[in-house]
């Protein structure tokens, strides 16, 4: 009998990443999968292990007008009608969210159609989209303890599995081989799936304020939109560090890999890709969340002693210079900070997360996963 698993998530790499570590072990497991995403998916879906990828109408709800909010709330709506349509053509033993408004249609049609659903929060804050979610759904996977309020009236069903990560980065898990003073540095720069102008600001300032011996010593391999491509280009050349740009990387786990010390956003699949791998990081978490959701992410790894976590409004370019001086100058540190984010990683996250979904879909309790989670950490 066919076994089929619809997985729902934002068009984003914090949302698609961790949704295509599950759809590949499910697979594994005989089961088809079905996505149900939004139209930002495009270049990262392309290795999703999907069956069918379905488009559903969404929209983010915000703080604006009455007639904008109507809008949003009738996208919604039509998204759901979309999923449940769906729903009734893939008829999915359970339904699985990643988070991301795009989540909402086809979580909630799954809520009314009578399917059980699991919810993943990759974050060590709820997103706004789980939050409307969770009371409906039957099983939350956390990858982080859960900061917030209301998190204590859904301790019943929630169950810490980790945050997936893909198998590419798996297949990237490699002992850390720190760079001797005066030895080639691997610098790796990037800002999340959609790239980050601050860092295409704030790097060629830092490469400026280098010494000379130091900025030799480094190869730079940076995400850049494609707008700001050219102009970090140029100020690389300038400075005669050797650079690698580009607006999007495949094959970022390998990257990560290589890396002697990675700069970068704090979203939560760049923290879990960084723990299982183990390379040490600065993490800049971006500004103005409305929950400071990666600045939470990027505290844990702190805590761990794997990263140095570093607010935008705080850095500036004398500033990166001298703490990326001060790491390159001391391997032994970022030796320590490798292993210890290798030690907060779970690379066994997404075994758990399938085993979770395999309970919902067989439609049995979790009651006793969630009081052996809360006991132990382990409901395996």
């Amino acid at each position: 009998m066919t076994r089929t698993i619809l997985l729902t998530a934002g068009g984003t790499g914090g949302h698609l990443f961790p949704a295509q570590a599950l759809a590949s072990e499910l697979v594994r497991r005989g089961y088809t999968v079905d996505l149900a995403t939004d139209a930002r998916v495009g270049e990262m879906g392309r290795d999703f292990p999907a069956r069918q990828t379905h488009v559903v109408a969404s929209a983010t709800l915000s703080g604006r007008s009455p007639v904008a909010l109507a809008r949003t709330l009738w996208r919604l709506a039509r998204g759901t009608l979309q999923a449940r349509s769906i729903l009734s053509r893939v008829k999915p033993d359970a339904v699985v969210g990643f988070g991301g408004y795009p989540t909402f249609p086809p979580m909630f049609a799954a809520y009314l159609s009578g399917i059980p659903t699991v919810l993943h929060e990759a974050n060590a804050v709820m997103g706004r989209a789980n939050r409307m979610l969770a009371k409906r759904a039957v099983a939350i996977a956390t990858s982080f303890p859960l900061q917030g309020a209301g998190v204590s009236d859904l301790r019943a069903r929630m169950i810490r599995t980790g945050n997936p990560v893909r198998d590419a980065v798996l297949a990237a898990v490699r002992t850390y081989v720190p760079a001797s003073p005066g030895e080639r540095f691997e610098l790796l720069v990037f800002g999340g799936s959609q790239g980050a102008r601050f860092f295409s600001d704030i790097m060629p300032e830092a490469l400026q304020c280098l010494e000379a011996p130091v900025r030799a010593r480094l190869r730079l391999v940076q995400q850049c939109r494609p707008e700001d491509l050219e102009r970090v280009r140029a100020a690389c050349e300038a400075l005669g560090v050797e650079a690698e740009l580009a607006p999007f990387f495949a094959d970022m786990p390998e990257r990560i890999a290589n890396a002697h010390l990675v700069v970068c956003r704090s979203g939560a699949s760049s923290v879990s890709e960084l723990a299982v791998i183990g390379r040490p990081s600065i993490l800049v978490p971006l500004p103005h969340a409305l929950d400071n959701d990666q600045g939470r992410n990027a505290e844990v790894l702190s805590a761990a002693g794997g990263a140095w976590p570093l607010a935008q409004s705080e850095i500036d370019g004398p500033r990166l210079a001298g703490l990326l001086s001060e790491l390159m100058e001391a391997p032994g540190r970022l030796a320590a900070a490798a292993d210890a984010a290798r030690e907060a990683g779970r690379p066994d996250a997404v075994r758990r997360l399938a085993d979770l979904v395999e309970h919902v879909a067989a439609r049995k309790p979790i009651s006793a996963l969630a009081a052996a989670d809360n006991r132990d950490g382990d409901f395996s």
